[in-house]
C-alpha cells in the first residue's frame, strides 16, 4: 500500500534510525554483543548493570540507547 510505504520511509528519517544504521555499518562485528548487553541492562536496570560492569550509569545508558537504536534500525530496514 502506498500509505504504508510512505510511513515506513518516514521512520528512516529519525535520529534513532540513523544511530542504529551508523553502528551497524561501522561495527557489524559488535552488534550481537551490544544487543546482549542491552537486554542485560533491561533485565537488571541501569544502576545495577552499571555497578556489575563497573561502568558509569551514563555509559550504561548510552549502551542501552545504542542497542535500542540498532533494534529499531534492523526492524525498520528488515536486516538482521
Amino acid at each position: 500500500m502506498a500509505g504504508d510505504d510512505a510511513f515506513l520511509e518516514s521512520l528512516t528519517e529519525s535520529s534513532l534510525y540513523s544511530i542504529g544504521a551508523s553502528f551497524c555499518d561501522r561495527s557489524p562485528e559488535l552488534v550481537d554483543d551490544l544487543l546482549e548487553q542491552g537486554a542485560a541492562i533491561e533485565r537488571a536496570g541501569l544502576d545495577a548493570w552499571a555497578a556489575q560492569q563497573d561502568v558509569s550509569v551514563e555509559s550504561a545508558f548510552q549502551t542501552l540507547v545504542t542497542g535500542l537504536a540498532v533494534r529499531y534500525y534492523t526492524a525498520v530496514a528488515g536486516t538482521g
